[in-house]
């Protein structure tokens, strides 16, 4: 547990459009031209990432590729090599465990890690995110930027103040300074419709939060309110939580033509449920499925998610049912459909039970 006297070292490392990244590094032409990884055009496609020439035409992640070709006529368009970027996670992976046991995942190039007690480097956290940086640059062959705070708000925060190929350092005495100036936008959580109701409110600084009290706050938006109260204070006691598990498993399709009806939309469930089952096989035997779920991308963009409790070995008709039910909330042609099901790790609950979901 962290003591007041010794305040946590928490780095944050991301990489730089990995994806992205992963395919220039293999294919050292491609960095001349702007690029994007992810579906075509005439199959409504989606940007899964860019590099940064792409980005400078206004390109952006989850874009539909054919707004991006609009945006950037010369973009290059490479599907994504799963495997290819797995590979390199792993590297990247291997590397911060050199540093410290304590290293939380949050996607293939994205993880938090607390270095407190690491030795290398004097204990320089600094340092330490500096030499993680080369090695991945150096055995990866990408660059990643880096954050380096005492919790993991700020170091997120950082990590995205240098990019690319860079990091940013808020020491203990700075942060006081740092989010008295930094934008509530930066908030995690706070998406357009917060901060537009906080913009109401002549709040667009952390520092012009922090006049709020605790209570006015939560008044305002509830529980997050509380979150409010201590992030524009710089405040996250938030462990590094080194044995974060999976939450959930899903398959979903993005189909090149609007499905028109609800029975138009009912073929394509055996597809997507092979496609789960397949998928679960290789997952963790100490996970327990105990929901499963639908979501439905609608063809005016609107989407809706609709879970309920697990049907034993996942029988077609069950998400049949789900389905039909979260059509209704739209009632009209679908451009997305998703299939999956929720777990808990086998101690955390003795009520849910065993799925065979093979018999």
């Amino acid at each position: 547990m962290e003591s007041d006297s010794a305040p946590r070292k928490i780095i944050h490392c991301d990489c730089d459009c990995f994806y992205a990244a992963v395919e220039m590094r293999d294919d050292p032409s491609l960095s001349q031209y702007p690029i994007a990884i992810g579906g075509k055009s005439d199959r409504r496609g989606v940007v899964a990432t860019c590099n940064y020439k792409a980005r400078e035409y206004g390109v952006r992640s989850a874009m539909p590729t054919g707004q991006a070709l609009k945006l950037c006529p010369d973009l290059v368009v490479v599907p994504a090599t799963m495997a290819k970027y797995r590979e390199a996670s792993l590297k990247i992976r291997q590397i911060f465990y050199r540093y410290t046991d304590k290293v939380e995942p949050l996607s293939l190039d994205e993880a938090f890690l607390d270095v407190t007690d690491c030795t290398q480097c004097s204990g320089s956290a600094t340092l330490i995110a500096e030499e993680i940086r080369r090695a991945i640059a150096d055995e990866v062959g990408v660059t990643a930027s880096a954050g380096v705070a005492s919790n993991k708000f700020l170091a997120k925060v950082a990590s995205d103040l240098n990019k690319p190929d860079g990091q940013y350092v808020i020491t203990p005495q700075n942060i006081a300074t740092f989010v008295e100036q930094l934008e509530v936008k930066r908030i995690y959580g706070v998406g357009k419709v917060t901060n537009e109701k906080l913009l109401r409110i002549g709040v667009k600084t952390c520092g012009d939060l922090q006049r709020f009290e605790l209570l006015d706050l939560v008044d305002k938006f509830g529980v997050f309110g509380k979150r409010l109260y201590d992030l524009c204070r710089g405040i996250d006691d938030r462990p590094v939580n080194a044995n974060s598990r999976r939450k959930s498993l899903s398959v979903e399709h993005t189909y090149s033509g609007d499905l028109s009806d609800q029975q138009a939309c009912l073929t394509k469930l055996p597809e997507l449920l092979m496609e789960l089952r397949s998928r679960l096989r290789r997952v963790d035997s100490d996970y327990i499925v105990t929901k499963q779920f639908i979501k439905i991308k609608f063809n005016d963009f609107t989407t809706t998610t609709l879970e309920r409790g697990l049907v034993t070995g996942l029988p077609v008709d069950s998400f049949e049912a789900i389905f039909e039910e979260a059509w209704q909330r739209g009632a009209r042609p679908v451009r997305l459909i998703g299939l999956g099901v929720r777990f808990v790790d086998a101690g955390e609950s003795e009520r849910a039970l065993q799925l065979d979901l093979f018999h």
